[in-house]
């Protein structure tokens, strides 16, 4: 929830803050440290920065420095949780509680509220474990179980790092390995095996989680992974000097633990940070980037997998895809006449791939929003998440609508070999012409959810349908006076006519949603004030 609740409301602020300060390893490092402290997750961090390495916004080695300051900073916060904070935990999550009721639909101050009472979860979850663990040093039989783990050094380092996988969080597992310490469950020497154990699992986990994305990004967690693994390697032979320096402080064995594991990350900072540019090399040796088979305009590039956990975040990578394909659709459109107008195949079998892009795209992006968690939505990003899928949704008919209809009554013609009146071609045209205004208008809605303009794009449809019906007058007209041309294209004319409509009907859904849910947050704020 701690995790959650930050990501949700400053994720935008804390990716920009990695972007834009990633000029140096030095600032790079800081920026990691920062955004990590906040999001409480050196994982969270990992994965930001490998979603932007995959996209070519940051390079390896910045991004490795990024991590370095993001596994420094876990150990900070570890080094402030230790403390008897539990005074601290009531007030939390009292305060959570009230402000999230307070602001049910307040977006950034709900987030805020959750990660309060995420907090004050963690304090009172620690004081349990103390409590619930400390019968446990009297047990008999749990000592006999873990005793052997103190003479197995390979087995210990794989029980914490199973351990910490299942947590999902090295700070997790290093905090209930400091809690054992504390009550006499675990020695010093078993203890200091665990939390390099844990260290270890802590870079497995993002490493698994960007298996399936690009060489980009698999080559910073494989850097991760090497600087843990190279790092334990070195550390692990010189566990007893350790323990007979933290005997001379004569500090309590938990915070020896969390001092360990902090000296052991800064030692990883000082060993890599000037090695980071060879171990980028390395990466880049050892995870070499493939030509994938899948063309490039048809790859989604906003949809975000590491965003998921922020559905702010998520929702806006999804909204940028959806107007990605709302551009290859207008184009589409506006193609689709210069085909009609020049009688030109090689256009037609340029928008029958295009839409073969808007299908698969548009799967995408369908497949993306159904693993947002819907539960975590407030009501205006739930509007939201609607507002993208159905968007979407019409964008995909409307290119079905050209590609499936118009592209085959423009083929027709061509084969046929007919021709409009002067006056019929010119109604087509400026018809046309209206249905693109409105598809600009609808994306510029869509993006912006502005009322107003929905408003206009609502009051225009009427319009359309009036320039629809004077057409058909017309066009019956010029039937009437025995147009050769009107007669020849008659049912091209009307056919044509009949799919703008069709197409300007779903660009027009996106105002009426804008609308409602304007109407909907209104009669909400009313009721609020009451």
């Amino acid at each position: 929830m701690l995790k959650l609740g930050f990501t949700r409301a400053y994720a935008t602020s804390l990716q920009k803050i990695i972007a834009t300060n990633t000029s140096n390893r030095i600032k790079a490092f800081f920026a990691g440290m920062g955004v990590t402290a906040i999001l409480q997750s050196s994982t969270a961090t990992a994965m930001i920065c490998a979603s932007f390495a995959s996209k070519k916004m940051i390079g390896t080695t910045a991004a490795l420095a990024v991590i370095i300051g993001a596994d420094v900073s876990t150990t900070l916060v570890a080094q402030i949780l230790t403390f008897d904070l539990s005074w601290l935990m009531p007030i939390l999550i009292v305060t959570g509680v009230a402000m999230h009721h307070r602001y049910e639909h307040g977006g950034r101050k709900r987030h805020i509220a959750r990660a309060l009472i995420g907090l004050g979860l963690i304090l009172l979850s620690l004081s349990i474990i103390k409590e619930s663990a400390l019968p446990l040093g009297q047990s008999e039989t749990l000592p006999l179980i873990l005793k052997p783990l103190e003479n197995e050094p390979i087995l210990a380092l794989l029980v914490a790092g199973l351990l910490t996988w299942m947590l999902h969080s090295s700070l997790a597992a290093v905090l209930i390995i400091a809690s054992f310490a504390s009550s006499g469950l675990i020695n010093m020497h078993l203890g200091l095996l665990l939390v390099l154990g844990a260290n270890l699992g802590g870079a497995i986990i993002p490493y698994a989680m960007t298996f399936k994305m690009n060489a980009r990004a698999k080559r910073i967690t494989t850097g991760n992974l090497i600087m843990r693994i190279s790092c334990v390697l070195i550390v692990l032979p010189f566990i007893d000097l350790f323990i007979n320096a933290f005997s001379t402080i004569g500090a309590a064995q938990s915070r020896e633990i969390i001092h360990f594991h902090t000296l052991f990350n800064v030692f990883l900072a000082c060993m890599f940070l000037p090695l980071i540019t060879p171990l980028s090399k390395l990466c880049k040796r050892l995870v070499p980037h493939k030509e994938e088979d899948i063309k490039e305009e048809e790859k989604p590039l906003y949809l975000d997998e590491t965003a998921l956990e922020s559905p702010t975040i998520a929702l806006a990578g999804a909204a940028r895809e959806t107007l990605r394909v709302a551009k290859i659709v207008e184009d589409m459109f506006t193609d689709s006449m210069t085909a009609l107008k020049n009688e030109d195949t090689t256009i037609v079998k340029q928008i029958i791939a295009a839409d073969d892009t808007v299908d698969k795209l548009h799967t995408e992006i369908k497949l993306y929003l159904t693993r947002v968690n819907e539960e975590a939505l407030d009501p205006k990003e739930s509007d939201r998440f609607v507002q993208i899928l159905s968007f979407s949704t019409n964008l995909e008919h409307i290119g079905d609508i050209i590609e499936k209809s118009l592209i085959e009554l423009i083929t027709s013609k061509i084969e046929r070999k007919n021709r409009f009146s002067k006056e019929g071609f010119k109604e087509i045209q400026d018809f046309h012409q209206t249905i693109l205004k409105n598809m600009k208008i609808a994306q510029a809605i869509f993006m912006s959810e502005d009322p107003k303009l929905a408003q206009q794009l609502v009051e225009g449809k009427a319009s359309v349908r009036k320039a629809a019906l004077k057409s058909s007058a017309r066009h019956f007209q010029r039937l009437r006076e025995g147009v050769p041309e009107t007669q020849d294209t008659s049912s091209l004319h009307t056919d044509i006519i009949r799919d703008y409509k069709r197409i300007n009907s779903y660009i027009t859904s996106v105002a009426y949603s804008i609308l409602d849910n304007a109407q909907t947050h209104k009669d909400e704020r009313k009721g609020e004030e009451g």
